[in-house]
């Protein structure tokens, strides 16, 4: 029994010494990996919000308006102004019948809608500069903002607008981020801001009675 406690002591003896012998002497300074300051934010992206090399670039339209409307028509239907979706969205920019309706493209049909370039892009202008009106005050209010790590422009705000409707970009920028929304592929207002954001749209005009004009 003797010789089983001294073997026991022994062996603790020379794991105590192991241990001290591993032990570091000098304390760790913790403070320079502090991540103060850093946009740690992160969503994982949807299947359809990952980059697959196929972004619209554009040297020679750059951030310029013609730039922005080209790049959200090259995401929305690859600038196919014949585009019908499953979900029967129309044309280059994906409109549904009742943003068409609020524009005041009524009694016209699919087809004609589809073959009719020039009335798409009046659809698109009209859009923005309704949407433009109601989010006037939150595009004040919010530009250069950062949300959910993504710096708020107003070609990022007018952007998302065209994808959930102004209401929930309301909701989103009000909220701090926090009311988010997705379309019926997943894609998100924060994708939509970061994606076109920075481009210029100075080029459109407010109007809270924006209408289509047929000729």
């Amino acid at each position: 029994m003797i010789k089983r406690i001294i073997g026991l002591s022994i062996l603790l003896t020379i794991g105590g010494v192991l241990l001290v012998s591993f032990t570091t002497k000098k304390s760790i300074d913790l403070a320079s990996y502090s991540t103060a300051g850093l946009d740690l934010y992160y969503v994982a992206p949807n299947f359809n919000e990952i980059e697959d090399g196929g972004t619209f670039v554009s040297p020679e339209l750059g951030k310029s308006y013609v730039g922005f409307k080209e790049a959200v028509a090259f995401k929305e239907s690859r600038g196919d102004y014949g585009v019908v979706n499953q979900f029967g969205y129309l044309g280059k920019y994906q409109f549904g019948k009742g943003t068409l309706d609020l524009l005041g493209v009524r009694n016209i049909s699919k087809n004609d809608f589809l073959n009719n370039p020039k009335l798409q892009e009046k659809a698109f202008y009209a859009n923005l500069s309704r949407n433009k009106w109601i989010l006037r005050r939150d595009i004040k209010w919010s530009e250069g903002k950062r949300i959910n790590g993504v710096v708020v422009t107003e070609s990022g705000i007018l952007a998302a607008a065209h994808l959930s409707g102004p209401g929930a970009v309301k909701k989103y920028l009000r909220s701090g981020g926090v009311e988010g929304f997705s379309d019926a592929f997943g894609t998100t207002i924060r994708y939509y801001m970061k994606r076109f954001g920075g481009y210029d749209t100075s080029f459109v005009v407010p109007d809270r009675k924006a209408k289509v004009v047929l000729l």
